[in-house]
């Protein structure tokens, strides 16, 4: 006789495999049951649905977070994303900066903002026919 722990059913999968994500699905779901009151009304029931559906827009948000800083890693000749990256990538676009306008990146430093005033002038050549 098979011990069950040392061999798992392999017919089981997991609610995040069925819906081919990474996100761990029952972790969100506990997650939203614990803290019923606060992102629901006490009274109501989570469905089943709640949870596929919040994991997989929070993993749509992470790959495209992650994806356009490693792209601001690489335009830095960086191998690894720093907290600098995100900062950088979450105030460049559009829709990151005001999702998430009132966050705080911890140890990324300020976007830097340049006053047009400090730039050189450029005097150009003119053009002689």
């Amino acid at each position: 006789m098979f011990n069950q722990q040392s061999h798992p059913n392999p017919l089981r999968k997991t609610r995040s495999a069925k819906a081919g994500i990474h996100f761990p699905v029952s972790r969100i779901h506990r997650g939203l049951r614990q803290q019923r009151g606060y992102y629901i009304q006490q009274e109501q029931h989570v469905g089943t649905g709640a949870p596929v559906y919040l994991a997989a827009v929070l993993e749509y948000l992470m790959a495209e977070i992650l994806e356009l800083a490693g792209n601001a890693a690489h335009a830095d000749k960086k191998s690894c994303i720093a907290s600098y990256h995100l900062q950088l990538t979450i105030r460049n676009d559009q829709y990151l900066k005001k999702l998430v306008n009132d966050f705080t990146i911890a140890h990324s430093g300020g976007h830097p903002i340049f006053h047009s005033n400090l730039f050189p002038v450029l005097k150009r050549p003119k053009m002689t026919h």
